[in-house]
Parts: C-alpha cells; sequence; structure tokens
C-alpha cells in the first residue's frame, strides 16, 4: 500500500473543507474512505470512541493527525484520505490540527512497518503542515508524496506492491 495509490484508487484527498469541532474533522477525513468501501461508517465511530477515552493519541506532530482504529473495527481494505481544513479545529488536549490523514489498515503490521514509514516521510518535508494547507489540488498533494519518496524513512520499502 502506498500513499499515490491509495489516494488516487479512493479519491480520497479533499481540500479547503470546514469543521466546526473535531469530530465533525474526523469525520470528514474518513468520510472519502466509507465511500470507496475501504471502511464501514463503525470505524468512525470506534475512532471518536477511542479518542473519548483515550484522548487524541493521534495527533503526530503540531498541526497533523492521523485519526484511525483497529483493523477489526470495520476496515475493509488498507487505505489512506488526506483533509485539510481552512481553520484549524481544537481537540480535547488543546491541540489545533487542520490537516488530518486517516489511515486504514487491516494490520498492526500494515500499520507500522508501511504506513508510518510513508506518514513521517511526508511530513519530514520542510514546512510540510503549511504546504499541505495551502494546497489547493490533490496534484500538488501528490507530488509532495512524490518529493518524499527520497527519504531513509522508506529505505527498503516496497511501495509498489
Amino acid at each position: 500500500m502506498n500513499l499515490t495509490q491509495a489516494f488516487t484508487e479512493n479519491n480520497s484527498i479533499r481540500l479547503g473543507l470546514t469543521a466546526e469541532d473535531w469530530k465533525e474533522a474526523v469525520y470528514l477525513s474518513v468520510q472519502p474512505l466509507i465511500e470507496s468501501g475501504a471502511v464501514t461508517e463503525e470505524y468512525y465511530h470506534a475512532i471518536i470512541e477511542s479518542t473519548e477515552q483515550h484522548g487524541p493519541y493521534y495527533i503526530l506532530m503540531p498541526g497533523m493527525a492521523m485519526p484511525h482504529a483497529r483493523p477489526e473495527a470495520g476496515v475493509q481494505r488498507d487505505a489512506f484520505s488526506l483533509v485539510t481544513l481552512t481553520k484549524p479545529v481544537q481537540f480535547s488536549d488543546g491541540k489545533d490540527v487542520q490537516v488530518l490523514l486517516a489511515l486504514a489498515a487491516t494490520s498492526s503490521k500494515i500499520h507500522t512497518s508501511v504506513a508510518i514509514p510513508q506518514i513521517i516521510a511526508l511530513f519530514e518535508l520542510e514546512n510540510s503542515i503549511e504546504r499541505l494547507s495551502n494546497a489547493k489540488t490533490p496534484e500538488e498533494v501528490l507530488a509532495m508524496v512524490e518529493e518524499s519518496k527520497n527519504s531513509p524513512y522508506l529505505e527498503g520499502l516496497d511501495l509498489d506492491s
């Protein structure tokens, strides 16, 4: 599973959306995956429930969150979506998020060994949050994903399968 393929196959890049609160932002990030059949509606509810129990464990850096839940909570196939918001939303821990990259992984192994390195590579790019927030087209996001492929985090990964 690679980001470019997942974004393209699931038509899951949505830019410049508006959310009233963190729950709506999470829903907007999961919606493309529900629409494409990668996850069921249950997946969204599992993320909300888990967030309410454990806090927003998926805020990975200032401005960026990676909403996800357990594979058995409605994941049909591995997929990613990326959503940007016109205005950040605040989570329960007081952190503001403007970029959400939802992850649906069919196993913990996919999550750890394939998804996380690609996400790190993308967000290690200089000014990644600002660049993604300012992106106007999915092609701009895909160009950043392409740029991130030179990252040392991706050495040895087979992203073509």
